[in-house]
């Protein structure tokens, strides 16, 4: 190869056909590893790596175009935006796509929008998040501008490491978007690691045997110590990619001991809160009196004795029982609503689906199963648009409501039911509940008096739960049906009064927010269960179809046990427990009504202190400079801190390199500053990547680097021989002399870089390059051997021309 080819495929990154496309498949494999990481995330829905993989071919296929014709960075830009549309709406949104296939007005839009929000929405939404709408953006999207940035860095850039960058930045995407639990985490981490080795050293192999064909011009080359340097290089490669493989096979079960990651699912809080929606429990008696004989929803599919679930109640504000976004599980916005659940199956469950049809029923929580596993919407845009789903209670909300005559099915496993007995062996699961607020005084004094002396965890459960059915009586106001009236809600003083009164009085709704509350105040995880189920003795329990109406509804108390789960209990006392009339009093015989005198005055109430703040502190507060400005310098702090780390090295290279020339400039001799003049010419050619000889002279060097800067090939030449006249000549120049030349230095200088882009020269200017040269150069004279160095320079005989040429 001539040395003109040669130089091209220096300055053009070509080379041969094949290793343009051994780059493009390694890379492929590369980013393949990256995309990957997301399969948990999917659920192994294969259709994330269709559009993953279909991104890193389209990415590559666009830098291999841009690198062909030369394309600009506005240009490379618009072609990546244009194949981002095109070729998105087939990849990346294909349910909006005309056919599947050629982008519509929805799936453009999906496309625009998912540039910014589809991240947010992938780690908003629950585990599998699904393919609908934006969520298969991340992956094409990821693997497009990953693979366009390794290929222009593959082909354009000189340096064999840079491509690895976008590399990288694909991999820690894969495992920041996906889940706690790992997958293959380790045997994808050796794979990339040990192929970017090899890959990258190849790289730099033809790299650098290139710039050895650009420096010797063609001349021939001691076949024997190529060989030989080939061989070294491949030993060593070979013995640092096994010593990699062995430290990770040892260090792997130890880093990945641990059962959870932190992922940025795991900081990233959805902005949703259930509590913006009113808690069924506070409709409890609306259902029983007003809606007692209307058909709430029809149920197909529900077995003896099931239940139909709507929320899990785990948060007592002394008003209401709630459902609490830290309580129990997180809601998490629901992507594929067919695929609700990642824990495995309990043994003996049983699997059966719920076709639920909504009659008058009209809410946001939505109902289910006992441990609901999948709903399926078959209408688009109904509820399951909305939808939000807490795995830890089972509860689901939908955003968009519930309406008559919409339909659903629920896929539903059934954990199965063990006995007292088999519950006995069990203690209770940690308690990660809410504390409840509010709780009134008379149920916390009777609390440890229920519970009694019950030997085991089930047995003090049962103890409270026979409490309840036992002395409490059961009315939920219907007087119509020859009930006695009581009062609604749950309230703390609706619940005092029941163990305030000569008889509890209530229905489901206050015996199982009382029971839950004397759990909870005894250290017992429980949570308050609204939802419905027809009479055990009706014909309709366990029939085809089940209407469920206002009757129908019911509360009851769920326990944690460990190892077991949430097992239900129910103390509210049926419904034949009336409750006992009063002994009728006595008639008294009234006595004669006497003047009582009149009231002795009181004296004047003392208002309670005010509590307001007083002007003073408050002006104080708002001129309190560091309480405002202390976060967010703070705040500042935290986030600048690693780039400063990150910016150090640079910091040092440009220090070390100020010192230097200032050193070159002012310090020694006359000569001495001409000769630093010359050498601050090599050094930043050094850093432009011109491969210098240190053992060449300046006139051999001021070539070479004239052949790599044409437009400042006749001032370097001009400066090499200025350098030379000034150290070989007789006498010592003048100081203005010195001035004139590091002027002209300085000229050359702006000439090296003139034309060059903005990122090379920034490049050339904290590159370290001609600060190792230096060092290099000062280890290989020895001790002492740069201060000897130094005085040769000053020297005026034409024995030291050999070592001052330079």
């Amino acid at each position: 190869m001539s040395t003109a080819s040669t130089t091209r495929v220096l300055k053009d990154g070509t080379g041969p056909a094949w290793t343009g496309v051994a780059d493009a498949v390694v890379l492929f494999v590369l980013l393949g590893l990256g995309i990957l990481g997301l399969h948990l995330s999917y659920g192994g829905d294969p259709r994330y790596l269709l559009a993953g993989l279909g991104g890193i071919v389209l990415g590559l296929g666009l830098a291999a175009l841009s690198h062909r014709f030369r394309l600009g960075v506005l240009a490379t830009s618009g072609t990546g935006l244009l194949a981002y549309f095109l070729f998105g709406s087939a990849l990346a949104t294909p349910a909006e796509a005309l056919f599947g296939v050629l982008p519509s007005l929805d799936s453009l839009k999906t496309l625009l929008l998912g540039i910014v929000f589809s991240w947010k929405d992938m780690l908003t939404v629950g585990v599998p998040v699904g393919v609908s709408e934006d969520l298969l953006v991340v992956p094409f999207l990821a693997g497009l501008l990953c693979a366009l940035a390794a290929g222009l860095l593959t082909w354009r850039a000189k340096n064999s490491l840079w491509p690895l960058l976008p590399v990288g930045v694909l991999f820690v995407v894969g495992v920041a978007f996906s889940t706690s639990a790992n997958f293959i985490t380790v045997p994808r981490g050796v794979a990339l690691g040990a192929l970017a080795l090899v890959w990258s050293s190849w790289r730099r192999t033809r790299l650098r045997g290139a710039d050895a064909k650009v420096l010797s011009s063609g001349s021939a080359h001691d076949a024997g110590a190529v060989r030989r340097a080939r061989f070294n290089r491949l030993a060593l490669g070979a013995a640092v990619l096994a010593g990699a493989v062995g430290v990770t096979a040892v260090a792997a079960p130890a880093l990945s001991a641990a059962n959870e990651r932190q992922v940025l699912r795991n900081v990233v809080v959805p902005p949703f809160d259930p509590r913006n929606y009113i808690t069924p429990l506070a409709s409890f008696r609306t259902m029983v009196k007003d809606q007692k004989d209307k058909t709430l929803f029809e149920v197909k599919g529900l077995p003896k004795d099931g239940r139909v679930r709507l929320a899990a109640l785990d948060s007592y504000n002394g008003t209401v029982y709630n459902v609490d976004p830290s309580g129990t599980g997180n809601f998490s916005k629901v992507g594929d609503a067919r695929a609700l659940s990642s824990l495995p199956q309990a043994p003996g469950s049983t699997d059966y689906t719920l076709d639920v049809t909504v009659g008058d029923y009209q809410g946001y929580f939505v109902p289910g199963g006992t441990r609901t596993v999948g709903y399926d919407f078959p209408v688009a845009g109904a509820p399951g648009a909305g939808l939000y789903f807490n795995q830890g209670s089972d509860t689901a909300i939908s955003t968009q409501g519930l309406s008559q005559g919409e339909h659903y099915t629920v896929q539903v496993q059934e954990p199965p039911a063990l006995s007292h007995g088999q519950l006995t062996q069990y203690g209770f699961a940690a308690d990660s509940l809410p504390d409840p607020q509010g709780t009134p005084q008379a149920l916390t004094q009777k609390a440890q008096a229920i519970v009694g002396d019950a030997p085991t965890p089930i047995d003090q459960v049962r103890q409270i739960e026979s409490y309840f059915r036992t002395k409490g009586a059961f009315s939920n106001g219907l007087v119509t049906e020859g009930q006695v009236p009581s009062l609604s809600g749950h309230g703390a003083a609706r619940i005092a009064s029941l163990f305030t009164a000569k008889q509890m009085l209530g229905d489901d709704e206050q015996y199982a927010t009382a029971m839950a509350l004397v759990c909870r105040q005894l250290g017992i995880p429980a949570r308050v269960v609204m939802g419905f189920y027809p009479d055990p003795k009706s014909p309709q329990n366990g029939a085809g179809t089940v209407p469920i109406k206002g009757n129908d509804v019911h509360a009851w108390v769920e326990v944690n046990f460990d190892r077991v789960g949430w097992v239900p209990f129910d103390p509210t006392p049926p419904k034949d427990n009336v409750p006992i009339p009063p002994d009728p009093e006595k008639n008294s015989k009234p006595k004669p009504q006497v003047l009582q005198p009149p009231p002795p005055p009181q004296e004047p109430a003392e208002l309670p202190p005010d509590s307001q703040p007083e002007a003073a502190d408050a002006d104080q507060k708002k001129g309190d400079f560091w309480a405002i400005l202390g976060p967010i310098l703070a705040t500042i702090g935290i986030v600048a801190l690693p780039l400063a780390v990150l910016a150090l090295p640079l910091v040092l290279v440009a220090f070390l390199k100020g010192r230097r020339r200032k050193n070159r400039s002012t310090l020694g001799a006359p000569v001495q500053r001409f000769s630093g003049g010359w050498s601050e010419v090599v050094s930043l050619a050094t850093d432009l990547g011109t491969a210098v000889d240190p053992k060449a002279t300046r006139r051999e060097t001021s070539v070479v680097v004239g052949e790599a800067f044409p437009s400042a090939a006749a001032g370097t030449v001009m400066l090499a021989q200025r350098a030379d006249a000034a150290v070989f000549g007789a006498g010592d120049p003048a100081e203005e002399d010195v001035a004139a030349y590091w002027s002209s230095v300085d000229q050359s200088l702006a000439g090296l870089t003139e034309g060059l882009g903005f990122w090379r020269r920034q490049r050339a200017r904290f590159s370290p390059r001609s600060l190792l040269v230096d060092a290099r150069t000062a280890l290989e004279s020895g001790p002492g051997g740069l201060l000897e160095k130094l005085r040769r320079t000053g020297r005026k005989d034409g024995d030291s021309s050999e070592g001052d040429a330079r």
